[in-house]
C-alpha cells in the first residue's frame, strides 16, 4: 500500500468549509453539448426507485464533464478529462457484476474505459466497490481511498467494527490502494475532486466534491455517501458514543458544503429519479436537506435503541 498522506486533522465541519475554496480553484473547461442519446430523461424510463443493484440502465450526462454510468440501483460517476490525454476519474464500481455494466456504460458514452486513470470510492461495502478489483484489472487505474476504506479493500472485507460487518460478504481484494487524507484534492489533468470525510455508514465513508462546467454554466457537484444508520441485528449505535459523535460530524460536514447538484451511491436516497422527471438535477438546498434527513434517521435509530 502506498503511504498515507498526513493532512491536518481538522474537525470535519471545519474541513468542509475549507473545501469551498478548493472547489472554486478548478479551472472551468468548455464542454460540448450532451449527445441527444445521453440525456438524463432516458434514465427514469428504464429505472425505478430503489431498483435492482445490477440492473443495467442508460448512462447520461449530469452536467459538463460529469456522467452517470452506474446501474439502475447503484451509482457510479465518471468525470471525464479533457483532450490532453490525462484520462478520467471514476467514483464507485457497483458490485462485481455491476462493474461490467459500468464499463459498458463508459464505452457507450464514447469514452475508452482504459482511459480511467483514478478510481475513487464512497464506502467499503460490496454493493458499491465489489467490482473494484475487476475494474482495476480492466483499466490499470489507481484506487485512492481513505485509510480505513483502503485497508478494507486490501483485505477484501470490512473491519470487524463495521456496523454491518455480519451482513456484507467478502470481496475480491485489490492489489494496491493509495491512502489520501481529509480535504486533499485529487488532481488529474483538468479534474479536481476533493475528499470530504463523512464517516457513519462505515468508518471509511467518504463524499466527493468538484466543479463541472458547460460553457459559463458552472456547478458544484457533490457525490455524498449513504450516511444511513443501518446495521446488523446485534449492533447498537448507542453503545458506541464516539462513533455517533463522528457520525454527526460527517453529517455537519455535508450540510456545510457548497452543493448545486447532489448525487448518492443509492440514487433514490437523494431522489435522483424524481429530480430528473421534474426537469432538473440542480437543487442548491439538496445537500442540506439530505443531511437533515439522515440526521433525523440517526436520531430515530438512537431513540428506538433507547426504548428497548
Amino acid at each position: 500500500m502506498f503511504p498515507a498522506i498526513h493532512a491536518p486533522r481538522l474537525p470535519l465541519a471545519a474541513t468542509a468549509l475549507a473545501l469551498l475554496s478548493l472547489a472554486a480553484c478548478a479551472t472551468p473547461q468548455e464542454r460540448p453539448a450532451p449527445a441527444a442519446g445521453f440525456a438524463a430523461s432516458a434514465w427514469p424510463a428504464a429505472c425505478e426507485d430503489w431498483d435492482e443493484w445490477d440492473k443495467p440502465g442508460p448512462p447520461f450526462r449530469i452536467h459538463g464533464n460529469s456522467y452517470y454510468v452506474g446501474t439502475c440501483g447503484i451509482g457510479a460517476i465518471l468525470i471525464a478529462g479533457d483532450a490532453d490525454g490525462a484520462g478520467h476519474v471514476l467514483i464507485d464500481t457497483g458490485t462485481e457484476k455491476g462493474a461490467d455494466v459500468v464499463l459498458a456504460n463508459v464505452a457507450k458514452l464514447g469514452f475508452n474505459p482504459a482511459d480511467i486513470r483514478v478510481l475513487l470510492m464512497t464506502h467499503e461495502h460490496h454493493d458499491h466497490v465489489g467490482g473494484a478489483a475487476k475494474l482495476l484489472a480492466a483499466t490499470g487505474a489507481t484506487l485512492k481511498a481513505s485509510e480505513v476504506a483502503a485497508a478494507a479493500m486490501l483485505r477484501g472485507n470490512v473491519a470487524p467494527d463495521d456496523p454491518q460487518a455480519d451482513i456484507h460478504p467478502a470481496m475480491q481484494p485489490v492489489a494496491k490502494a493509495e491512502v489520501i487524507g481529509p480535504g486533499q484534492p485529487v488532481a488529474l489533468g483538468d479534474i479536481r475532486v476533493t475528499m470530504v470525510p463523512t464517516p457513519g455508514h462505515t468508518m471509511g465513508a467518504t463524499s466527493w466534491q468538484w466543479r463541472s462546467c458547460e460553457g459559463a454554466d458552472c456547478r458544484t457537484i457533490v457525490y455524498a455517501d449513504s450516511l444511513s444508520a443501518v446495521s446488523g441485528d446485534d449492533y447498537r449505535f448507542s453503545d458506541h458514543p464516539d462513533y455517533v459523535d463522528t457520525f454527526r460530524q460527517g453529517i455537519a460536514a455535508l450540510a456545510a458544503l457548497d452543493c448545486d447538484i447532489l448525487l448518492t451511491p443509492h440514487p433514490s436516497a437523494s431522489e435522483m429519479r424524481a429530480r430528473i422527471v421534474s426537469g432538473s438535477l440542480v437543487d442548491s438546498d439538496a445537500c442540506r436537506s439530505y443531511a437533515a434527513k439522515v440526521g433525523r434517521a440517526l436520531d430515530e435509530r438512537l431513540a428506538t435503541e433507547a426504548a428497548k
